[in-house]
C-alpha cells in the first residue's frame, strides 16, 4: 500500500521560507517520477515542481515557483521535499505531494499523470 505524507506547512510572513516534506511507503523515491502541486481555495489544483525517475538532473518549475522553490529527493530516507523561499500571499495553497512510478514527460505537469497522491499540507503566507 502506498502513501504518501506530506508535512512542513505553517504560516509565514512575506519574504520567508519553509521547507515541505513528503515521506513515502509502499514505492521507492528514487524509482518514481515525484512532484508537488498546489491547490488554492476555489481554484484547480496546480503544478509546482517534479523530479522524474532515476534523474535528479532535469527538473521541472511552473514559471511561477521557478527561482524560488527547489524540489529534491533524498533516497535513503525515501523523501521528497520542497523548499520554499521569498514566499508571497500568492503562495498560499494546500501543497499536495504526488508520485507515479511511470516517467511520461507529457503528463508530467498535469493532474492525470499521477496516480498516488498525499492529503496536502497547508501553507499560507501573510502580507
Amino acid at each position: 500500500q502506498v502513501q504518501l505524507v506530506e508535512s512542513g506547512g505553517g504560516l509565514v510572513q512575506t519574504g520567508g521560507s519553509l521547507r515541505l516534506s513528503c515521506a513515502a511507503s509502499g514505492l521507492s523515491v528514487r524509482s518514481s517520477t515525484m512532484a508537488w502541486f498546489r491547490q488554492a481555495p476555489g481554484k484547480e489544483r496546480e503544478f509546482v515542481a517534479a523530479l522524474r525517475r532515476y534523474d535528479s538532473t532535469n527538473i521541472y518549475y511552473s514559471d511561477s515557483v521557478k527561482g524560488r522553490f527547489t524540489i529534491s529527493r533524498d533516497n535513503a530516507k525515501n523523501t521528497v521535499h520542497l523548499q520554499l523561499n521569498q514566499l508571497n500571499p500568492d503562495d498560499t495553497a494546500d501543497y499536495f505531494c504526488a508520485a507515479t512510478t511511470t516517467g511520461i514527460l507529457s503528463t508530467l505537469r498535469q493532474t492525470t499523470g499521477y496516480n498516488f497522491w498525499g492529503q496536502g499540507t497547508q501553507v499560507t503566507v501573510s502580507s
